[in-house]
């Protein structure tokens, strides 16, 4: 299956709680979404409005909160349309493989490819949306209402990835005692790992020189295949 065909067959399903109105299945809806990362890529969510995404898409705040009640709302489902992306990507490229350390392998390489993947929306930016990732996801859910935004199913999608990375660990090694903690870890040490590089330098060993992952990726394998073994 090629990336083109994805684009046309997949459809990645978010939790209805997010939004008033699927945005991905009108015109305005999809707008918003493709506006509304490059605006958050461009300012950041602190500085993020309605009314200035509006106003870049020539249309009105009360068209916007037609399909999300707020802006946290409409970063969740941002955050939660990427993680479900690398699970499906996760599940394709593992498909067939019983060896569970070359699955493990595998969805480190997933993880880190996928950003280079272009996803099956053609008006999702797939840089800018792993940017908004990186820089802004973790304010998803570190936030004071984050045990009943979790009853109401906000970070599923996040939470089925780790749990699938966790399974993997442990059909390695079924006496590893953390094996969410180490699937949590990996999935934001992937993230702050690329972040620091960029940024802050020195909180890092990576260089990752020209957009190459490949040390990222020898890291990571690194770290959790030691823990494991």
């Amino acid at each position: 299956m090629t990336s083109s065909i994805m684009a046309v067959s997949v459809q990645i399903k978010v939790n209805s709680n997010l939004y008033l109105r699927d945005p991905q299945e009108t015109k305005l809806g999809k707008k918003i979404i493709q506006q509304g990362i490059q605006l958050i890529d461009e300012i950041g969510i602190e500085n993020f409005t309605f009314r200035k995404l509006a106003d870049k898409m020539s249309s009105t705040e009360a068209s916007i909160y037609r399909y999300f009640e707020n802006k946290h709302a409409l970063l969740v489902y941002l955050v939660s349309w990427y993680w479900e992306w690398v699970r499906f990507r996760i599940d394709f490229n593992a498909m067939n493989v019983d060896d569970p350390r070359r699955r493990l392998k595998i969805t480190i390489k997933t993880i880190i490819d996928t950003i280079r993947l272009a996803t099956p929306a053609e008006y999702i930016d797939r840089d800018l949306l792993h940017n908004i990732v990186v820089k802004e996801g973790m304010k998803a859910y570190h936030i004071n209402q984050v045990d009943k935004e979790n009853e109401m199913g906000y970070f599923t999608p996040y939470k089925a990835l780790g749990q699938k990375i966790a399974n993997i660990i442990l059909a390695i090694n079924p006496d590893f005692p953390y094996p969410k903690t180490l699937a949590s870890n990996l999935l934001e040490m992937a993230n702050n790992q690329m972040y620091f590089a960029e940024h802050l330098p020195k909180l890092t060993d990576l260089k990752m020189k020209g957009g190459d992952m490949s040390e990222l990726d020898e890291m990571l394998n690194f770290f959790v295949f030691k823990l494991i073994d």
